[in-house]
């Protein structure tokens, strides 16, 4: 399945990010197929996070600097996002973005003692485990996106997902619809009040029709029930954080999947959205700090 994507002008660093969140810990490294735009800050036990379809390093810009206080961080724009390249199918699909993310980790020479993971970002981190791409202590699932969409949406979604990404006019016409007041009410949809920041992060984003076509192309080659099939054999213990205001991924799916799991436990918060980490980052630094034991 290919797209024309590949002739869209990505953001790059130096035009488009002098002011990006965490600017001076970004640097630029070609791994497994990918250039990659990552974020490396802080000392001590190294922590893996990756965000989540649409996202990028951005979304750690307020989370990472707390969790670098006790931690290394390794924080990486996932391919076809950001400021990071893709190479067709072969990243975009599940298992072939957990082979880059590999490549990655041993072009950086990190071995994640904790690795967390926000909504599609946990979805990579349990295939990486299940390939044994590398021994987490931990995986924490913040909203991880870690199930097909039930029902007709199951069906439907992933149709409507490879329309678009076969359609290479798609990607155009959303980055040219990408107005703020478009993409505050779209954050609002998931649970989630950014400030406006965030949500004009969010925009410079969507405006970028590669970024856009990087997540089409994401979400078109994506198939979470072969993952769902193998997850009962992952061994590595898994904590989910769900929020109950979560309006993209529903909780009670972490709650079914973790009595599948051979070392699962559900954390819920009652209040806060799909994004919850960008809105409250004290609070959720204080719980990872927590379920990782780096409590001081």
């Amino acid at each position: 399945m290919n797209a024309p994507f590949g002739r869209l002008r990505r953001l790059t660093l130096d035009e488009d990010g002098a002011d990006w969140p965490n600017r001076t810990a970004s640097r630029m490294i070609e791994a497994g197929g990918v250039d990659w735009h990552v974020q490396i800050m802080g000392e001590g036990p190294t922590m893996l996070l990756l965000h989540g379809t649409g996202a990028s390093t951005h979304s750690w810009r307020d989370l990472a600097p707390l969790l670098s206080t006790r931690c290394r961080i390794v924080a990486p724009d996932l391919p076809g996002h950001g400021f990071s390249s893709m190479h067709g199918a072969r990243t975009q699909s599940l298992p072939g973005m957990a082979k880059a993310i590999a490549a990655l980790l041993h072009a950086l020479g990190a071995s994640p003692d904790v690795a967390v993971g926000h909504s599609a970002g946990a979805a990579v981190l349990t295939r990486l485990a299940l390939d044994h791409a590398f021994p987490p202590g931990r995986i924490i699932a913040l909203n991880g996106a870690l199930s097909p969409f039930e029902g007709v949406a199951g069906h439907l979604f992933p149709t409507m997902a490879k329309a678009l990404f076969l359609n290479p006019l798609a990607p155009r016409y959303v980055a040219w619809s990408a107005s703020e007041g478009a993409v505050a009410r779209l954050l609002e949809g998931t649970g989630s009040r950014l400030d406006p920041r965030g949500v004009a992060l969010y925009a410079r984003l969507m405006r970028n029709p590669a970024h856009v076509g990087g997540a089409l192309s994401m979400m078109a080659h994506w198939d979470l029930h072969a993952l769902n099939r193998e997850l009962p054999r992952l061994r590595a213990p898994i904590e989910f954080i769900v929020t109950e205001n979560d309006r993209t991924v529903p909780s009670d799916g972490a709650r079914r999947l973790a009595t599948r799991l051979h070392d699962a436990r559900v954390h819920s918060i009652p209040r806060l959205g799909h994004l919850a980490h960008e809105e409250d980052p004290a609070l959720f630094a204080q719980l990872i700090f927590g379920l990782a034991g780096l409590e001081r």
